[in-house]
């Protein structure tokens, strides 16, 4: 969650040539980016705000799949792989993107070496990522994955070391477990715990997380 991105991964002039080919929009809260099975033709590369990967069940249930923040690209590899969205995408808060053709980001990527390997680079750490998931599951309990997605996120402001990390996206207890693999029932115990230890503050959807090191201390990972 708090490896490099994308955009921070390009110059300057690498990060011109793209906003040369695309466009930037903004997305208010709750707005559908994409749709799951839709033809992919383009792609996001997220400027600010944090949006959801959804998938939807047969019998119409969500599961939330992954996170994306500032700086990640977001659909680019449903144009390598078929063709066609693999996940609805949604704005949890106001998301600010710049938007590039599927064709016109090949080509770009083809021409730029730098932006090539900065592409493979987070993609490649986006599927380490996934292979250290699943590996973790069998030897970790709910609460200390969902402690680890919490301060992921945080960290993805730079400031995790800080006493405060800051606020996590507005996402509800149901999406909280199932991005984390465990129940709501497992969710809402670990929060309620560590609201009563001051590790983090609540509010309507929204986690603070107030004592980073007390948090990281309390499912085993250190200070």
């Amino acid at each position: 969650m708090a490896g490099e991105r994308f955009w921070g991964l390009l110059g300057d002039a690498e990060r011109a040539g793209l906003r040369a080919l695309g466009r930037t929009s903004t997305f208010p809260p709750g707005t559908t980016i994409c749709v799951q099975g839709e033809p992919t033709t383009h792609v996001f590369i997220l400027l600010a705000g944090w949006v959801k990967a959804l998938s939807v069940t047969s019998d119409g249930h969500e599961i939330v799949l992954a996170l994306h923040g500032p700086g990640d690209i977001v659909g680019e590899l449903a144009g390598e792989t078929g063709g066609y969205r693999q996940a609805t995408v949604k704005a949890i808060g106001t998301v600010r993107s710049l938007i590039v053709g599927h064709e016109r980001f090949g080509s770009f990527l083809d021409a730029s070496p730098d932006a090539s390997r900065a592409y493979r680079r987070v993609v490649t750490q986006r599927w380490n990522d996934v292979a250290a998931t699943l590996r973790s599951r069998p030897v970790t309990t709910g609460a200390q994955r969902l402690a680890r997605l919490l301060l992921g996120i945080a960290d993805t402001g730079g400031n995790a070391v800080a006493s405060q990390a800051g606020t996590v996206p507005s996402l509800t207890q149901e999406e909280l477990a199932s991005l984390v693999g465990a129940s709501r029932a497992t969710v809402t115990r670990a929060l309620r715990n560590w609201r009563q230890r001051g590790f983090i503050r609540t509010g309507q959807r929204s986690i603070t997380i107030t004592d980073v090191p007390g948090l990281r201390r309390a499912v085993g990972e250190g200070a």
